[in-house]
């Protein structure tokens, strides 16, 4: 018959059902034509008749009958080109199962209250080639730059949200810090507990531990640190670096608040950079992602005489 294709089952549709798959890529297929296409024989897996439920495999072929009107087709998202090319500008990294921005700091990732714009409502201008908007499987704080990792499909986005709920990926962080910590290089290891908006150090708090080193300093003044969370904790590098003595430059909530100092040659904001991620272990191979850092933080770091290649 003219118009019918035989499509081969993605790695990324493994183990989905077969209604699912087609509500995927033909969302326009009712369900009753769907049910009398299978009844007829129109539709079949591995050329044989299947059922709505049958749970898909990777490689299976499935005869699809000329459904073109019913195809998944571009959807206006509401999104200015403004809000899409500045979002697309943001993508340092992209394959077939996920995306990584260069995520600037003051952009939240999710909506909340008096907070409008954010990565969340900006997504399906990242659809590309893709019939679905990209998905969130962790986050950044609103006033860190750096990596931000999204999943392509289903099947990467159960294997990212995994990997980042057991702490498996190693992610580096960059902080400017003042003053420089006591020791150039250590393990900070004191429970956290959130109370409010804010993190503390408390006997009741979860486990937490930073690993640091200290990259580059100006005398006891300022210091470059990689920040590696071992655990996942709300603000976990932000309040362990206070619990030091040494917190982050432009931090209001860790930095003694409304009396945090303020430095005249810097930018008046977070200096907190999500570097670099680690995702060998999920591909099987070197995968090392970096995102530069902010020309703001650049520059800041050369004004005060710090040097980092990164």
């Amino acid at each position: 018959m003219a118009g019918v294709e035989i499509i081969k089952v993605k790695p990324e549709d493994d183990g989905m059902r077969l209604n699912r798959w087609f509500l995927k890529y033909y969302p326009a297929l009712s369900l009753g034509r769907f049910q009398k296409l299978l009844r007829t024989k129109q539709i079949k897996v591995d050329n044989q008749r299947a059922e709505a439920g049958l749970k898909l495999s990777a490689g299976q072929e499935i005869r699809v009958p000329p459904l073109e009107a019913e195809k998944a087709t571009p959807q206006h998202t509401g999104i200015s080109s403004k809000d899409s090319q500045f979002i697309q500008s943001m993508v340092i990294y992209k394959d077939d199962n996920i995306i990584v921005l260069n995520k600037p700091s003051g952009l939240a990732v999710q909506g909340g209250t008096n907070t409008t714009r954010h990565i969340d409502g900006l997504l399906e201008a990242l659809t590309f080639d893709k019939p679905e908007k990209p998905k969130l499987v962790h986050r950044i704080d609103k006033d860190t730059s750096g990596i931000l990792v999204l999943a392509r499909n289903r099947l990467w986005a159960d294997k990212l949200t995994k990997a980042f709920r057991e702490h498996a990926l190693q992610k580096t962080y960059l902080a400017l810090v003042a003053p420089t910590p006591k020791q150039e290089n250590g393990d900070i290891k004191v429970p956290l507990e959130k109370i409010g908006e804010k993190v503390f150090v408390t006997d009741n708090g979860k486990p937490a531990h930073t690993h640091y080193e200290t990259i580059d300093s100006v005398g006891n003044k300022f210091a470059l640190l990689a920040a590696e969370p071992l655990t996942g904790r709300t603000h976990q590098i932000r309040a362990h670096l206070e619990y030091i003595g040494s917190p982050i430059v432009g931090d209001d909530k860790y930095f003694l608040g409304d009396k945090r100092a303020k430095y005249e040659l810097l930018t008046d904001k977070l200096h907190l950079h999500a570097y670099k991620i680690d995702l060998s272990s999920l591909y099987n191979k070197k995968c090392l992602i970096k995102a530069p850092l902010p020309e703001t933080f650049k520059q800041d770091l050369e004004q005060i005489g710090i040097h980092f290649k990164g």
